[in-house]
C-alpha cells in the first residue's frame, strides 16, 4: 500500500492521503524476549491448574516464583495468549464492536443425546521453546470427538476457517457452538455455516463453561501432550499434536462414555441411525489430518462392528 521507493509522493504524504499512521509504517516487529517466554509457560502452567486466576493473583503466585513482574506485564502478557479468568463478572459495558454479529447462546437446557447434533469450536495456546501457536480445535459434543484441528502463528480468522471445512468434510451438526472472539463471529466463518444451514450458537461474554467440553479438551491436550515434550518447532508440534489428537479419538478411553473412544461412539451410533457423513469424506479427512495407515483403518472398523453389536441387544 505504501511504496517507499519509486513514488513521487513522501512516505508522509502517502500516509496522510491513506489516513495511516505513520509510525506503523516504520514498525518492525521485535520476537518475544526470553524473559517474558519464561513468564508466560508459567502463566500457562498455572492457568491450566487455576483458570480462576485473573491478573493481581497471577501477579502475586509470580512473586511467590521469585519472579518479579508487575500487573501491566502479566495483562499484556495474558491478553496475547487468549488467557482471561473465569469468574463471574458484573454487566460495566456493552460489546464495543457491532461490526459483526452475536448470536445468542442455544445450549442451555439442551438435552444432547446424538452425534453431529451439537458441534464446538475454541482456540487455545501452545507454548514452543520459542515462541508459540494458537490451536483451534472443532469436537462433536455427544462423543467428544474430535473432528478438526489447525495450528497457526497469528490469530486471523483463516486457520479456523480451514478447520471448519475440514471438520465438514465428515459430517454437519444441527447447531454450532462458539465463544465471541472475533475469528468466530467474522464473516468468513459465520458465512460457512450459514451457506450449509447450520444454526449458530455463542456462548455469553466471560462464560468460558459454556463450551466447557472443550475447556476440558485443552486441559488433557496440555497435561498428557504439551507439558511433557516442549516442542521446539511448530513443526514438531503439527506431528506430536497429530499424534495425540489420534490417541484421543481412537484408543482414550472416556469414563463419561462408559469407558467407550470417542471414535467409537461418534461413528458407531451414527453408522447405525444416522449414516450422515460418507466413507470416502471420513476417508479423505483421515488421510489428510492424521495419515492413517490401512491397518489402523480395519482397527477402527472392527471396534465400530462390535460397538454395534454390543448395542444390539436382540443378538
Amino acid at each position: 500500500m505504501i511504496e517507499r521507493e519509486c513514488c513521487q509522493l513522501s512516505i508522509r504524504a502517502q500516509c496522510r492521503l491513506l489516513g495511516v499512521n505513520r509510525g506503523s509504517v516504520y514498525y518492525e516487529p521485535r520476537d518475544i524476549s526470553q524473559s517474558d517466554q519464561v513468564v508466560m509457560r508459567l502463566l500457562d502452567e498455572q492457568y491450566t491448574r487455576r483458570p480462576q486466576y485473573g491478573v493481581e493473583r497471577m501477579t502475586a503466585w509470580l512473586k511467590r516464583k521469585g519472579i518479579v513482574a508487575g500487573h501491566n506485564r502479566v495483562r499484556r502478557l495474558m491478553r496475547l495468549m487468549g488467557l482471561e479468568a473465569i469468574y463471574p463478572k458484573p454487566r460495566l459495558s456493552q460489546p464495543g464492536s457491532r461490526e459483526h454479529r452475536k448470536y445468542p447462546y442455544l445450549l442451555r437446557g439442551l438435552s444432547i443425546e446424538r452425534p453431529n447434533q451439537v458441534w464446538a469450536a475454541d482456540i487455545t495456546y501452545i507454548r514452543l521453546w520459542r515462541g508459540f501457536v494458537y490451536l483451534v480445535a472443532i469436537m462433536d459434543w455427544h462423543s467428544r470427538y474430535v473432528l478438526s484441528w489447525s495450528l497457526s502463528n497469528t490469530l486471523d480468522a483463516y486457520f479456523c476457517v480451514e478447520a471448519l471445512r475440514q471438520a465438514l468434510a465428515i459430517g454437519k451438526p444441527q447447531i454450532f457452538n462458539t465463544d465471541q472472539g472475533s475469528q468466530f463471529t467474522s464473516d468468513d466463518f459465520t458465512g460457512v455455516l450459514n451457506s450449509v444451514g447450520i444454526v449458530i450458537s455463542m456462548d455469553g461474554r466471560g462464560r468460558v463453561f459454556d463450551n466447557i467440553f472443550v475447556e476440558r479438551l485443552w486441559r488433557s491436550v496440555k497435561y498428557e501432550e504439551v507439558y511433557l515434550k516442549d516442542y521446539g518447532t511448530v513443526d514438531q508440534a503439527r506431528q506430536n499434536l497429530a499424534g495425540y489428537f489420534h490417541f484421543y479419538n481412537y484408543e482414550r478411553l472416556h469414563q463419561s462414555l462408559g469407558y467407550l473412544t470417542p471414535a467409537e461412539v461418534y461413528f458407531g451410533y451414527e453408522a447405525d441411525f444416522s449414516c450422515s457423513a460418507s466413507d470416502s469424506a471420513k476417508g479423505s479427512w483421515a488421510s489428510e489430518t492424521n495419515n492413517l495407515t490401512e491397518f489402523n483403518k480395519k482397527e477402527k472398523e472392527a471396534k465400530r462392528k462390535k460397538m454395534l453389536l454390543l448395542r444390539n441387544t436382540t443378538l
